[in-house]
């Protein structure tokens, strides 16, 4: 009855999440948000909020293990990470390459940003947030590295190395281990624009969705089987294996959480730029964020009840 009672709480976080993703939705259904207004509002979520969304969860005070703490969260979720990488690559074997590769990719990388951050703060509060900020610098290596190889793709050390996430984890690690602080002036700033990372992403994700066929999203056998990899193996795999290690109950909850997000939404934006399916992409994205409503809750209050943290 307790995990029943969890549940419903969780959800009800998700659900709010999804309320919002719902004005985008609408909003574009009703020609009032068009694809270049999304375009530039994933823009400027990307180059300006995640930077200072990272900046802002970095400036916090040192305590006794932390350091160690973090780098074996990191360690971890990029472990956990790549064994969902190692099951997506043995699926779709004989699909022609332009839909293998938005299907591998999808199985492989969850909405990391725009959705596992502010689900991170709304099930776990403003202190988890630190370990959200430390798996984008792993996601976005993976995202950047096999991602980019896996829709037929190659990426330059540059765009590796120099991107939105790793600018605001290079600051924000300078301030988390110097002891510094922004100026109060630019920290409120920083701050507010941070705030802006939950509503501004889910309205671009619904905005997203809006443009799917929704048909053959809820009707493609090979769309269930992608979905059923990164909704249910792929937070599975943390969840089980990470029991033995005896993570702290804040970093153990993350890890799950933020490996049981729906598919990403940069799936269609490197469909697109490597000439893969984007159709494909899309339709993933949008029967798993759907989907997640359900799944999610479940492995998020799975793992606070393993965690103790519940």
């Amino acid at each position: 009855m307790e995990f029943i009672g969890n549940f419903f709480v969780v959800a009800s976080q998700v659900v709010t999440l999804f309320l919002l993703m719902g004005v985008g939705f609408v909003m574009a259904q009703l020609g009032k948000l068009h694809t270049d207004g999304v375009s530039q509002m994933s823009t400027l979520v990307l180059y300006v909020v995640t930077p200072c969304l990272m900046i802002n969860a970095f400036e916090v005070d040192r305590v006794p293990g932390m350091v160690e703490t973090l780098g074996v969260f990191f360690v971890v979720y990029a472990a956990s990470t790549l064994l969902g990488m190692a099951v997506a690559q043995l699926c779709f074997r004989d699909e022609e390459p332009d839909r293998k590769a938005p299907l591998r990719f999808g199985m492989t990388y969850g909405n990391n940003g725009f959705m596992g951050l502010p689900l991170v703060y709304a099930i776990l509060g403003q202190e988890a947030m630190i370990f959200g900020v430390v798996s984008a610098v792993a996601f976005n290596f993976l995202l950047w590295t096999q991602g980019a190889k896996t829709m037929g793709g190659k990426v330059g050390p540059r765009a590796i190395l120099i991107n939105p996430a790793t600018v605001g984890t290079v600051i924000g690690g300078f301030l988390f281990f110097s002891g510094l602080r922004l100026p109060a002036m630019v920290d409120n700033a920083v701050s507010f624009m941070a705030d802006l990372n939950t509503p501004l992403a889910m309205v671009v994700i619904g905005a997203q969705m809006a443009g799917a066929d929704l048909k053959v999203s809820f009707t493609s056998r090979k769309l269930y089987g992608a979905a059923a990899v990164r909704l249910l193996i792929a937070p599975l795999i943390p969840l089980v294996l990470l029991i033995p290690l005896h993570l702290p109950a804040m970093s153990y909850c993350a890890c799950v959480i933020l490996c049981a997000v729906p598919t990403a939404g940069a799936t269609g934006m490197f469909a697109q730029r490597f000439g893969r399916d984007t159709a494909t992409a899309a339709q993933l994205v949008t029967l798993t964020t759907l989907l997640s409503v359900i799944t999610l809750p479940l492995f998020a209050v799975a793992a606070q009840t393993i965690s103790g943290l519940v």
